[in-house]
């Protein structure tokens, strides 16, 4: 039987799942109308692909729930181009080890994640321009990882990496929509 608690973290889950399908494609689209990406960082872009196989590895690792990570294969198949490939690979192998390597890899996740938002937000303030950068796809990150933040906590999951990841990764993908918000602004009072 449903109730409300289990109805809201299906809706969480499907929105989250669904929002994901879609969340690379904004940026897809809007850089290939504009024909530049000003403002886009591809370091930020691997740093984020490298965050997303080190999350998927440890939660199959440690036997999560397949509804805490099954969006994240989709979002490596959007980012993936050649090179990334060969790190997902190889960095699949490696991480899957030893039990430590695993852990230890799920515990640099995080910095890595986080170092990939610092990218994309160093890339817009030295650009000061946010014509090439989703606005949508910033938010729909933002959306998904505070909805998993909920997930974890009502499924009883409370893995301290885990949330610490959501919870850090929420606040820089804020930021960074903020800071994409804010350079939109001021483009549009220089035209």
């Amino acid at each position: 039987m449903l109730n409300d608690s289990n109805i809201l973290l299906h809706l969480l889950n499907y929105s989250t799942f669904c929002l994901c399908l879609v969340s690379k494609i904004p940026s897809i689209v809007l850089v290939a109308r504009a024909k530049s990406s000003k403002g886009f960082s591809l370091k930020g872009l691997l740093l984020e692909l490298t965050g997303y196989v080190v999350f998927v590895t440890y939660q199959i690792h440690h036997a999560a729930p397949s509804s805490t990570f099954l969006e994240y294969p989709i979002l490596i198949a959007q980012e993936m181009t050649n090179i990334a490939h060969c790190q997902f690979v190889g960095g699949w192998k490696l991480v899957t080890l030893q039990d430590w390597i695993i852990d230890l890899a799920m515990s640099l996740c995080t910095l890595i994640s986080a170092s990939s938002k610092f990218a994309s937000a160093q890339c817009l303030y030295q650009s000061k321009d946010s014509s090439g950068v989703s606005a949508l796809a910033w938010s729909i990150s933002c959306y998904t990882c505070l909805a998993h933040s909920d997930q974890f906590v009502a499924f009883g999951s409370l893995i301290l990496p885990v949330l610490t990841r959501f919870a850090v990764l929420s606040s820089l993908n804020g930021f960074v929509l903020a800071m994409i918000f804010h350079y939109r602004r001021d483009v549009k009072k220089v035209e």
